[in-house]
C-alpha cells in the first residue's frame, strides 16, 4: 500500500508534462485585455473560470477514468462522477495527516457494492465511493467541494474526502491524488450508478477573501437581490443575508415542502419523473406565517428574496450563525456566475432552502433570516455563464424540488 510520500511521484508518474509546463497567468481585463465598462478591476486570485478549469483538464492538472463531458465543466466548477464501486461503511471517517483514505477502508468497510449497474443506497447508511476524477493542482490552487443542488435537494449528504484530508470538502493547495465521496442519504433511499454527479468542485487561486466592501459594491453598481417590487434593501454583514418565505398569496399557495419518510426508492438518473405527493407532504401558507420545525424532519424552504449574481462573480451560501436558533439550512451551496442575472427587468432568482431542525422542535417565522450568500472574484468572465441556454436546471426557479420530479 502506498504511503502519502509517495503520491506526487505517482502522480508525475501519471502526469510528465505537468513537470514541464505552467499554465497561462490571467490577463487583466479578460482574454482581450480590455476592462469593459462597469467591470471590476483585473485580479490575481479568485475562483477560476470555465476556460481555466478546461485548461487544467487539457493540460492534466484534472484527470479521470473516462474523458469529461462537456457539460460537467459548469460556468465556476467541475461536477464529480462516480466511480465502478462504493463501499457500505461502519462509519463516516476523515485519514487525517499522512494518512491514505484506502487504509482506512480496509478497517472499517463492510462490502463493496458494483456501481456499473443501478444500484440502492439506503437511507440511513454511510457510504464512500471513489470517484472517476482526480487531480495534481499547481502551487497555489485550491479547491472546495459541495453537493449539487439536485443531491441537497434530495437530502442525500454528500462530502469529499481528500488522502490525507483533515476536512471535509476541501482539497488544500496543490494536492495531487485521488478523490472521494461520502454518501448518506437522509430521507430517501436513491439508486446511483458509474457516471452520476453528486457534488461539484470550485478551484480558487490564492486565498481571496470575500469582503462586505465588494459586496457593497457589486450592490451598487446592480442590486443583488430584488423582491416582487423590484430592487430591495441589501443586509450587508458577513455577507448578504437570506430570510425564509412562508407567506403565500392565499392560503392555497404552497410555501414549502416536508420530506416523507419510507417513501419509494428515487433513481437519480431520472428527470421529470416521479410524482412530488408520493414523497413530499406539502406546506400552504399558515396562521401567524410561521412554521414547526420537528426535528428530524426535513424540509424544502424558499427565500424571500431573489439573488443576482453577476457574471463575474460566484457565490456560495453558507448556514446563519447558529446560535439564533434550533435549525440549520442543512447544505452550503454554490452559485455558479450569471445566476438570476440578465437585463434590466430581470427579477433575480430565489435560493432554494434544505432545512433541519436540531434536537427540539424550533418555530421559524416568515422573514426570518437563515443564512448569507458570500461573494467571490472570479479571475476572468468564463465563457459560458449559469443559464437555460447551457441547461442548467434552476435559473428561474420558485419553491422547486429536485428535477426528479414532475413540475
Amino acid at each position: 500500500m502506498r504511503e502519502m510520500g509517495d503520491a506526487d511521484d505517482h502522480a508525475t508518474a501519471l502526469f510528465p508534462e505537468l513537470a514541464r509546463k505552467e499554465l497561462p497567468t490571467p490577463v487583466p481585463g479578460g482574454a482581450s485585455g480590455v476592462r469593459e465598462p462597469g467591470e471590476l478591476p483585473a485580479v490575481s486570485t479568485g475562483v477560476l473560470p470555465y476556460q481555466r478549469i478546461k485548461a487544467h483538464y487539457q493540460g492534466g492538472r484534472i484527470a479521470a477514468t473516462e474523458p469529461l463531458a462537456e457539460d460537467q465543466i459548469q460556468p465556476a466548477s467541475l461536477d464529480l462522477r462516480l466511480g465502478a464501486v462504493a463501499y457500505r461503511l461502519q462509519a463516516s471517517f476523515l485519514p487525517g495527516h499522512g494518512s491514505l483514505v484506502e487504509r482506512k477502508l480496509d478497517a472499517l468497510s463492510m462490502a463493496e457494492l458494483d456501481l456499473s449497474s443501478p444500484t440502492v443506497l439506503e437511507r440511513g447508511c454511510v457510504y464512500l465511493a471513489p470517484l472517476m476524477e482526480r487531480l495534481r493542482l499547481p502551487r497555489g490552487v485550491s479547491a472546495k467541494a459541495n453537493p449539487k443542488s439536485t443531491t441537497g435537494r434530495l437530502d442525500v449528504f454528500t462530502r469529499l474526502i481528500t488522502d490525507g484530508g483533515v476536512e471535509f470538502e476541501r482539497v488544500p493547495d496543490g494536492y495531487s491524488g485521488p478523490l472521494f465521496a461520502e454518501i448518506v442519504p437522509r430521507t430517501f433511499s436513491v439508486i446511483v450508478q458509474q457516471g452520476v454527479r453528486l457534488s461539484q468542485l470550485r478551484f480558487v487561486r490564492g486565498n481571496p477573501p470575500p469582503t462586505d466592501s465588494l459586496l457593497e459594491r457589486l450592490n451598487e453598481e446592480k442590486n443583488l437581490i430584488v423582491d416582487e417590487d423590484g430592487p430591495a434593501q441589501a443586509d450587508i454583514r458577513k455577507g448578504l443575508k437570506l430570510s425564509v418565505n412562508l407567506r403565500g398569496r392565499d392560503a392555497a399557495d404552497v410555501v414549502g415542502y416536508r420530506g416523507r419518510k419510507n417513501a419509494p426508492l428515487i433513481d437519480m438518473r431520472r428527470v421529470d419523473h416521479y410524482d412530488p405527493g408520493d414523497f413530499w407532504d406539502e406546506i400552504r401558507s399558515l396562521p401567524g406565517d410561521r412554521l414547526i420545525l420537528n426535528p428530524g424532519d426535513f424540509y424544502i424552504l424558499g427565500s424571500r428574496e431573489r439573488v443576482v449574481v453577476r457574471p463575474d462573480c460566484a457565490a456560495e451560501m453558507v448556514p446563519f450563525d447558529p446560535t439564533v436558533g434550533e435549525f440549520r439550512i442543512h447544505y452550503a451551496g454554490f452559485f455558479d456566475p450569471g445566476f438570476g442575472y440578465g437585463d434590466e427587468s430581470d427579477k433575480g432568482t430565489r435560493v432554494v432552502l434544505e432545512v433541519r431542525a436540531h434536537e427540539v422542535p424550533f418555530v421559524i417565522e416568515h422573514g426570518q433570516v437563515v443564512g448569507r450568500v458570500v461573494y467571490s472574484r472570479l479571475l476572468e468572465v468564463p465563457e459560458k455563464i449559469y443559464g437555460a441556454s447551457i441547461g442548467s436546471s434552476y435559473q428561474r426557479q420558485g419553491l422547486a424540488l429536485s428535477k426528479q420530479f414532475r413540475r
